[in-house]
């Protein structure tokens, strides 16, 4: 079974009710946003570039899920840059503006996240395994590629690996 498997498979054990993981389809884009704003300031200027420890982090990020699968890597990496750009954004406005977006945000996107473990039954992955943290993200390109009829073979595999 391959490292991507195993996480996706894991991370889907706590998953498995659809209401649970349809608020994570809209709670973990949020939180993951969210993060990307708040963590938009510092601004450094290197060169002609700019840094922010959101950046630092995205590129960290992204060299994990290119590891894991180049395909959704690339998408987990495009989406990081998007979400870098927004950050970037809106960490350009006032103190007020930045930290109201953020928190808010991220304040929304875990009571989605509550309200769907709620229907499960079962506390989140993350509890039990930082790395879920990663994952979470991961898991919700996935179950949106498989909805599109992507990666046939990869959900085969996890049905597979899940029995």
């Amino acid at each position: 079974m391959s490292p991507l498997v195993r996480c996706l498979v894991a991370y889907g054990e706590y998953h498995r009710d659809r209401r649970n993981v349809g608020t994570h389809l809209v709670g973990i884009p949020m939180i993951f946003l969210a993060v990307e704003i708040l963590l938009s300031r510092p601004m450094w200027e290197v060169g002609s570039y700019v840094l922010t420890p959101a950046i630092a982090l995205s590129v960290v990020a992204a060299l994990f899920y290119l590891r894991l699968d180049i395909r959704l890597g690339l998408v987990m990496t495009a989406l990081l840059a998007l979400c870098a750009w927004v950050g970037l954004v809106i960490a350009s406005m006032s103190t007020w503006q930045w930290l109201e977006n953020g928190i808010s945000l991220f304040i929304v996107g875990w009571v989605f996240q509550l309200v769907g473990h709620a229907y499960e039954g079962r506390k989140p992955a993350f509890l039990d395994e930082v790395k879920s943290l990663l994952i979470g993200p991961l898991f919700v390109v996935a179950e949106l590629g498989f909805a599109l009829g992507m990666r046939r073979e990869l959900r085969s595999e996890m049905e597979r690996a899940a029995r």
